[in-house]
């Protein structure tokens, strides 16, 4: 494999290749193509190489930068790039026609503590346990090249580059073939808005940056630019093209600057159906968003960017506040006794209403149009326990029996359920904020910004552990002896079934809005239900169609009236699922109905008709 060295460095004025053949260093000359700077079949499958920028003037560069689409970095995000071939892996997914997100529940996982190796390899042993679970989707958490040995993923600053220690992208191609083979999809969390502390040289090159605007992680990408408009979206063909990825999870897209009516949202849309229709498969877009704003995942034809899905925060706040009672922070808005019947009937509690955490009106509504599967929820996932002071589950503060309600709601939702890697079986490793920042500057500005940002908000400072030191990591790994054990083990079958019930039942699948209808009841003055049910099918509105109820007893035992006769006029009530083998279902006598009795903390899901 020959190949060209081109770099866009419309900053410097003179550019070298530094390239490592074996034990031999050269210097090429560069020259100009426009911006770009070639030096033609230079590179050859095996070389480490890096540019030169300006490195006959006083101020110029002593010491070879990466490139900037590097796609491979063995040495770590400071060291020289490499070369991959993606046409020499033998991949086996030739029969692969994808894994649409409708109907589908998705697994978010974090390569670096999902499996004792924390590599590719060692999650691809488990991936079976996946299966087992029923999941179809796999998401995973950044992998792409950060300075430092383990981290989260979203301090990354080298995008085109697969984290040498998870397996390089030789790797990460073996764990995609493998999920392939059993029938999962992979959706890749990638990271557009900011690029991490350590090791992002790409502003030497060009104007990357937008340096008079910046977010919470640093300084905004100047996706406005043509040629840096270019890197990402070639950036996301790659995944596509080189990784045979089913999707992408875009990070924080409110955090992306950019002309709202020629949004690179809407270019990754395009790029991304283009791609799907070429490969006859489908491929998706989930963005994470705070901004409760339809527009993301309306069609292009109804006035929207087209991307596929999104992160529903709200729901997740509504089902937290529910089966937890915290009402601090952002969770004060959902402390109501509606907030969960809100959020599981349209999708967004701040539709328009006032936040307090913002300090203004929020959001806009979804249309009942837009099918539910476009809005991606969960009971956790990384951020939500990881943004905690002590990275704390729900497993950790929340008896067996609230778990399981949390299931529940979390896996009868109208929209694609997520969990996070371990929820299935309530494990009992917290998941911290952990880093391996090398430059000790860094290292210690990080831990001791965070733990001041929590003891600003009142938490002990005993509990919040230390990013960087290596026990903080290694904490987070799942400790996978413990899936045979008691309530370990009593959760992870109620989750296969709860799974199993959803795929088997398609009232559970239904993404019609008007096909749902929730209600939450408390006693006076509550700001917190006792109680929930819901009811999900074609037949809300239509007495010969199929209607499921998912009913949930919280703080307090609980009765549900269920209108049970069927078209043939019997009655037809009964249990499908329980948490509880106390959950009671009575026929009323000469009555069209039945009643659910429900012990405290405990949910049971019925077949109406």
């Amino acid at each position: 494999m020959t190949t060209d060295a081109r770099v866009w460095a419309p900053l410097a004025a003179q550019v070298a290749l530094h390239r490592v053949r074996g034990s031999q260093e050269s210097r090429v000359e560069m020259t100009t193509e426009g911006e770009w700077w070639v030096a033609p079949e230079a590179l050859e499958l095996g070389d480490r190489y890096g540019f030169l920028l300006d490195s006959d003037e006083d101020d110029g560069d002593e010491h070879p930068l990466p490139d900037p689409r590097s796609r491979r970095l063995p040495d770590g995000v400071h060291g020289l790039s490499a070369l991959d071939d993606p046409t020499a892996f033998d991949w086996t997914d030739a029969g692969w026609t994808g894994r649409q997100l409708a109907g589908s529940v998705l697994y978010e996982l974090h390569i670096g503590t999902y499996s004792p190796e924390g590599t590719f390899d060692g999650a691809i042993a488990r991936l079976d346990h996946l299966v087992d679970l029923g999941i179809d989707t796999i998401e995973l958490l950044p992998v792409n090249g950060f300075n430092g040995t383990h981290n989260w993923g979203y301090d990354g600053v080298a995008w085109y580059a697969v984290h040498e220690l998870y397996g390089g992208p030789e790797g990460y191609r073996r764990f995609v073939d493998a999920c392939h083979a059993r029938g999962l999809a992979v959706v890749q969390d990638v990271v557009y808005n900011h690029l991490g502390p350590s090791g992002n040289y790409l502003p030497r090159f060009g104007p990357y940056l937008l340096e008079a605007s910046a977010n919470t992680w640093g300084d905004s990408v100047n996706v406005g630019h043509p040629e840096v408009r270019r890197y990402v979206l070639d950036n996301l063909a790659m995944w596509f093209d080189d990784f045979h990825v089913d999707g992408l999870r875009l990070d924080a897209v409110h955090a992306l600057v950019d002309d709202p009516e020629n949004h690179i949202l809407q270019a990754m849309a395009e790029e991304t159906d283009a791609r799907s229709a070429h490969l006859r498969r489908p491929l998706t877009l989930i963005a994470e968003s705070d901004l409760n704003d339809p527009r993301l995942i309306l069609s292009r034809e109804a006035g929207g960017y087209g991307l596929h899905a999104q992160w529903s925060d709200d729901h997740h706040h509504a089902i937290h506040t529910a089966v937890t009672g915290e009402a601090n922070g952002y969770y004060a808005d959902f402390a109501s006794e509606e907030a969960l019947s809100k959020t599981s009937a349209w999708g967004f509690f701040h539709d328009g209403s006032y936040s307090s955490f913002r300090e203004r009106a929020h959001g806009h509504p979804v249309p009942s149009e837009v099918p539910t599967w476009r809005l991606v929820t969960y009971a956790q996932n990384h951020d939500q326990i990881g943004n905690r002071a002590a990275g704390d589950r729900l497993s950790q503060s929340l008896s067996e029996d609230q778990l399981a309600v949390t299931a529940v709601l979390n896996l009868t939702t109208p929209f694609t359920p997520m969990l996070f890697m371990g929820e299935e079986w309530g494990a009992s490793s917290p998941w911290p904020f952990f880093t391996s920042h090398p430059e000790p500057e860094l290292g210690r500005a990080t831990a001791e910004g965070r733990l001041a940002e929590f003891i600003k908000m009142g938490w002990d400072e005993a509990v919040v552990p230390d990013p960087q030191d290596p026990a903080t990591f290694v904490s987070a790994r799942l400790q996978w002896e413990e899936l045979a054990d008691g309530v370990h083990a009593r959760l992870l079958a109620l989750h296969r079934a709860l799974i199993a019930l959803r795929r088997a039942t398609p009232e559970l699948t239904d993404p019609r809005f008007a096909h749902t209808s929730a209600a939450t009841s408390g006693p006076a003055r509550s700001e917190a239900p006792s109680r929930f049910s819901m009811e999900r099918g074609a037949g809300l509105d239509d007495a010969d169609a199929g209607l499921v109820s998912v009913c949930v007893a919280f703080g307090e035992a609980a009765t549900f009236a269920i209108e049970a006769v069927d078209p043939s006029g019997e009655q037809s009530a009964r249990i499908l699922l329980s948490t509880t083998p106390d959950a009671h279902l009575e026929h009323t006598d000469g009555a069209d109905g039945a009643e659910l009795a429900l012990p405290a903390w405990s949910a049971a899901i019925v077949r109406v008709r």
